[in-house]
Formats: structure tokens, sequence, C-alpha cells
């Protein structure tokens, strides 16, 4: 029997395609306001099914402010029809819709951030709540989830796939071929995730489900050449799992350059004690070296003084950037990966 008091009027179970919502009962927080009654929060959800076969999870808005991942699913929610697909695809276009709506990467609601409320708490705050719907009512259900992400509003990445490091060579050689399938110019191995267990990584690592994510730009916007390539990745992903009944009609996969990130300590941040002007001097996806200038702050408040060098302490790949100009002390400026061959040799030859 379901703890979750999130419901839903559609079935999950169901044959063919539904579309409705979850819905978050609001009087149950604390932090609801007096207007709300018995009002709830709706969580757009779709589902596709078709008889036998893979059992697929596809979401997008765990941050809200995160764009190409939602316009991906609402698209392909109206373009498939059952005969398309054998099995079932489930969609959270928008999973975390408090913060959806707002355009926030947390939810307004409890100032959470969903990424980091797995497993979660029927009982708890509402993003808690979700969380704990989607590990113990979703994932039970599929074999496969792939999570669309961007660089929210603070940063812009390299589009690419991203995995998680798995110690089980059958397990990690699955992962490897989604990022070969889905195809982006880069694909990422993560060794530790920035919120290890509470998200939805470690989610699908305790329901035994193959997971993807992507980062696919960023900024607050859209971009129209991350946009597409991310339709053709999925395209050629859907059809690696079986779920896509009839040929594949995506261009073939292109090379992908398979990185893994870095630990955080060898990110470039910002030293400077003044608040200033971040000038970038590299872009994303150039090689950076141990003691290249990478940036400058420019101060506003003494334009007439130097400006105060961005010097990495480390070399990479620049995988992300940040997008704001005004830049203060301990702000994250870069992040780097480095080609997988860098790594011990054990995980090299699992390519």
């Amino acid at each position: 029997m379901s703890l979750s008091k999130i419901w839903t009027d559609i079935d999950l179970d169901g044959e063919g395609k539904s579309c409705g919502y979850f819905r978050l009962p609001l009087a149950l927080h604390d932090r609801s306001g007096d207007d709300v009654g018995y009002s709830h929060e709706p969580i757009p959800v779709a589902t596709i099914r078709n008889g036998d076969g893979p059992r697929v999870l596809l979401m997008a808005g765990n941050h809200g402010n995160e764009y190409e991942g939602q316009i991906l699913l609402m698209k392909l929610i109206r373009r498939l029809e059952p005969n398309d697909i054998r099995g079932q695809i489930i969609f959270l276009p928008a999973a975390s819709a408090p913060a959806v709506r707002t355009d926030a990467r947390i939810s307004p609601l409890d100032d959470g951030n969903l990424n980091r409320h797995f497993s979660g708490d029927p009982n708890g705050p509402p993003t808690a709540m979700i969380a704990h719907l989607i590990e113990s009512e979703i994932l039970p259900r599929v074999k496969y989830a792939f999570d669309f992400h961007s660089g929210s509003s603070s940063m812009e990445y390299v589009p690419c796939g991203a995995i998680g490091r798995s110690d089980d060579p059958d397990r990690f050689s699955h992962s490897l071929a989604y990022l070969k399938a889905f195809g982006m110019p880069t694909s990422m191995i993560i060794e530790h995730s920035t919120s290890g267990d509470g998200a939805i990584v470690g989610a699908c690592r305790r329901a035994g489900v193959f997971h993807m994510s992507t980062e696919l730009g960023g900024g607050s916007t859209v971009s129209l050449d991350n946009l597409a390539l991310a339709e053709r990745g999925l395209e050629r992903l859907l059809h690696h799992v079986g779920v896509l009944s009839g040929p594949n009609t995506a261009e073939p996969a292109p090379e992908t350059r398979i990185v893994h990130r870095v630990p955080s300590r060898d990110y470039v941040y910002s030293d400077s004690t003044q608040s200033g002007l971040f000038e970038p001097l590299v872009k994303i996806g150039e090689t950076v070296t141990d003691g290249q200038i990478v940036g400058r702050i420019h101060y506003t408040n003494g334009p007439w003084q130097a400006p105060e060098p961005i010097v990495s302490r480390s070399e990479g790949i620049v995988i992300c950037r940040r997008i704001p100009a005004r830049t203060a002390l301990g702000d994250c400026i870069f992040a780097f990966a480095r080609d997988l061959s860098s790594q011990p040799q054990s995980l090299a030859t699992m390519l």
C-alpha cells in the first residue's frame, strides 16, 4: 500500500496514453499560508504504455530554471503515441513543479532542492514528499531513468551526458553504452555526486534502476543547438534501450569524448576579497594548464585599479563556466574535467 500522500487520477499501469497530474496537498505543509484550504500543487505526469517491453522514466524540471530538458520532454509527450513504443515511458517534465512554476532552482514552498531530498519522506515538507513519490512509486515501475539537467542560472555547461561511476563492471558497461548512444560531443563520468545519495542517482542505485543525466547548457536560457543535439540523442537512447518500436530514424551517434569530472577542490574559484566583474579569458571546451591566467576581476568601485588575475591551480578541460559577471570571494568560476585516459588504467580500460 502506498504511503505517499500525493495522489493522481491517472492509471500509471494502464495501457495507452494518459496525461494528468500528481496532486501535492498544500494544507499538510506548515508554510502553506491561510488561503490554501484544500488546494494542491499540480505536478504534470504523462504515461504511454503499449504491452510488454522496457519501462523508462524521463524526468526534467528537477531544478526549475533548467529549461532544455523540460522542452525536450514536452515535445516528446506531444509527438509519441502508443504505437510508437513497446513497453512504457513515464514522463515527469516538471518534477519539482513549484520550482518550475517560479523559474527557480529550489521550491518556493520549502526552499527544497529536489536533487538533495531523496529518499524523501511521505510526511515531510513538499520537496521531500515529491522525492518519496518518485523513489517509492515510480522507480519501482521502471528499469531506466534518464534525468535532464542544464547549468541553472549561474553556470553554462558543455552539452554532455553524464553517468555515475559504478564498481560493477557490467553495470558500468551498460551506462557507458547510454552515453555513446546519446552521443553528445562530450560525455562525463562522475566519481561522486555533489549531493551523494540524496540525488536521483542515489535513488536509482537503491532501486536497481539504470541512470543517466545530462547537462545541456544553462544560464536560464534555451540553446537551439543543444536542444537539437538532445532531441536526436534522446531518440537514439530510447531506441538503444528498446522502448521505441519503429526503426531508428535518427542520424548515427557521433563520436563522443569521454571525460571524468575532477574533484571540486581542483575547480577555479574567485579569491578576490572585493566584489567585481568577471572577465573570462577561456571558453568552455578549452583545455587549461596549471598556472594559466583564465580570467580577471575588474573592480567597479575602483575602476582605476588593475584587475585581479584569476589563476588556475590545476589542469583540465573547461566543462562549465560562471555566467553572472558580478563575482565575489568563493564563487566558482570554472569547473574542469579530464580525459578518461588520465584515470587509473582499471577504469580507462572499461571503455
